[in-house]
This record gives C-alpha cells, sequence and structure tokens, in this order.
C-alpha cells in the first residue's frame, strides 16, 4: 500500500530539513511545492505586472495557490496509482481543513482511500521568536519580507489546523521542532509513518 505523507507547516519550521532526513529511511518521491510550482507562479505573476517573488497577497491567493497545490498533489496521485509512496512538503493549511479534498483527489485518479495510507505530519516551532529568527537566517527576503514586516499579524496564523479529512488520531503528529533535530527524534517520525506497516 503506497504511502502520501502531508510534511505540513509555516515558514521556519523546518519542514524541508525534516523531511530530507525523513526521505534517508523511506525514500519517497519527493515534492516540495514550491519547486513543482513556483517557477509558473514567478512567470505568470511577473507577467501580469505583479512581484514574481509574492507569496502572500490576495491576487497571488487567487490565481497562483491553489493551481500550486493542486498541481503537486496530482503528481502525488499519479504515482500513488503506480504504487509509489510520495512525500508532499507545503503548509497545506486550505486543502487540510476542506474535508473533501484528500477524496476528490484520490477519485480523480481512480484510487479510493482503503488503497492508500495517508499521513499528516504537522512541523511547528513553539518558540515563535525561534521561528522569526530562523526565517531570518534561511535569507530568502523575497519570499519572506512580508512575514517579517508584519510579523504580530503573520504570528496569528501559526496555529495547527484541525484535519477535516476523515483520519484516524494515529495517522496525524505533530512535531515541536523548537529543539535540536537528533538522529533520535527523527526515528520516531519514521515510526509514526511506518505505522499501519507493523
Amino acid at each position: 500500500m503506497p504511502k502520501v505523507i502531508f510534511v505540513s507547516g509555516v515558514a521556519g519550521t523546518g519542514k524541508t530539513t525534516i523531511s530530507k532526513e525523513i526521505h534517508k529511511y523511506i525514500p519517497a518521491v519527493y515534492l516540495d511545492k514550491d519547486t513543482v510550482g513556483g517557477k509558473f507562479s514567478e512567470q505568470y505573476l511577473k507577467g501580469t505586472g505583479y512581484d514574481p517573488n509574492d507569496r502572500d497577497s490576495v491576487y497571488y491567493k487567487e490565481h497562483c495557490r491553489d493551481l500550486e497545490y493542486d498541481v503537486t498533489m496530482n503528481i502525488a496521485m499519479e504515482n500513488a496509482a503506480l504504487g509509489l509512496d510520495t512525500m508532499l512538503i507545503g503548509p497545506y493549511t486550505k486543502e487540510i481543513k476542506t474535508k473533501d479534498w484528500l477524496d476528490r483527489k484520490l477519485a480523480q485518479f481512480g484510487l479510493v482511500r482503503e488503497q492508500v495510507s495517508v499521513k499528516v505530519l504537522f512541523i511547528t516551532v513553539k518558540d515563535t521568536e525561534l521561528q522569526k529568527q530562523r526565517i531570518i537566517e534561511r535569507n530568502a527576503m523575497d519570499r519572506d519580507q512580508w512575514k517579517l514586516d508584519n510579523w504580530a499579524a503573520y504570528e496569528k496564523s501559526l496555529t495547527i489546523p484541525d484535519v477535516a479529512w476523515d483520519l484516524k488520531e494515529s495517522d496525524i503528529m505533530v512535531f515541536d521542532n523548537s529543539g535540536e533535530l537528533t538522529e533520535y527524534r527523527v526515528r520516531e517520525i519514521v515510526e509514526f509513518l511506518n505505522a499501519d506497516e507493523k
């Protein structure tokens, strides 16, 4: 049974770092939403007279955001239909809160829930000042400047969304990435992702 793993979390939580550590143990098809759709959004925004690095405006959310997520998920579903594990990296906040989104995407590729193992891994940083520092240190100001300039407003969006999909509690994990990411902690995540195989 192929796995579909969602590594969710907002900027600065460490989704990319953790997902690449997981990949050492679960060599799934690796689909970072920004890599899959980012260049297309940049060209669209630039071509319509908007900042190609914008990821926070209403305009971006209306014209680019959903397309990036849909295309990334379509690639994951195509691989799942072939029996391959997939790992999707991105916030997926809107999708996780939409009850029928997962089942609709599965159905588009002739799949049902019983044919795939779905796991949701939320990466969070309880210390929001640490998270802010990590955003600064990753030096992607073209993407992050709005967040830093509007930190008080952005900080309010850092809550973990409720999963509207019909998943068991054992298929959802919240991981606080405030401390050192040790090998032991990575293995805890891997055990969670592999739990259905035991």
